[in-house]
């Protein structure tokens, strides 16, 4: 038990949360929102959060859209612990959180065509240059992001830090035939003049950071 975010209280991740070793481990078997959703209407559209935090943006935009199935996938064994403690508490069926490597997950795990949203939100932005290679956004990472993704499926990105933004343009900029770019347009759960409403934001918006968005719409 933690005494960091749980502040001495026990974290029970129960039924919402999942490690890795509960994955299939049969060589070459991909998953989708079936696997993930098995006992919760999984023919509903899947929704995957990359860096999910303390689990703000899932809790918040899950209850609004419960005909969504939501993913979440934290590295971070706290947060991770957090997050899905807080979603078994809440009940929320249509919400689930895997502790992994969510790039390794979308790249050797999920099927084609099955994810609606991929929503990455203040990603961790690895200042130093020879840590850029650790950034989610790579173009690697976009390719497979293309694939996961289903017609018309979006990728949503939000940062406060001007340096992992100018990576994302530019990035935006070599992918524009996979991607069309597009204006990043709040959550339905954000309060007014945020863009996402999570701790990270709230947090970052008190220091006087700007803090921008853009949409990534999947083309063909």
């Amino acid at each position: 038990m933690s005494f960091g975010l749980s502040r001495g209280r026990p974290l029970e991740p129960g039924h919402a949360g999942l490690t890795w070793a509960d994955l299939p481990t049969e060589p070459g078997v991909r998953i989708g929102p079936i696997y993930f959703f098995q006992l919760h209407r999984p023919e509903q559209p899947f929704d995957l959060e990359i860096g999910s935090g303390k689990g703000t943006f899932l809790l918040q935009q899950s209850s609004l859209e419960p005909e969504t199935n939501f993913l979440g996938v934290e590295h971070a064994g706290e947060f991770f612990r957090y997050a899905a403690d807080r979603v078994r508490r809440a009940g929320r069926p249509n919400v689930r959180l895997l502790y992994g490597d969510a790039v390794e997950l979308v790249t050797h795990r999920l099927e084609d065509a099955c994810v609606r949203g991929l929503h990455i939100y203040f990603s961790d932005p690895w200042p130093k240059a020879r840590h850029h290679k650790r950034r989610v956004i790579q173009d690697a990472s976009l390719l497979q992001f293309h694939r996961v993704l289903q017609p018309q499926g979006r990728v949503f990105l939000v940062t406060d830090h001007d340096e992992l933004w100018h990576w994302y343009e530019a990035a935006a900029a070599r992918h524009a035939d996979r991607f069309a770019r597009l204006d990043f347009n709040p959550p339905d759960s954000a309060r007014p003049g945020e863009m996402v409403g999570s701790n990270f934001e709230r947090k970052y918006a008190r220091e006087g950071r700007q803090i921008r968005g853009m949409t990534l719409l999947r083309r063909g």
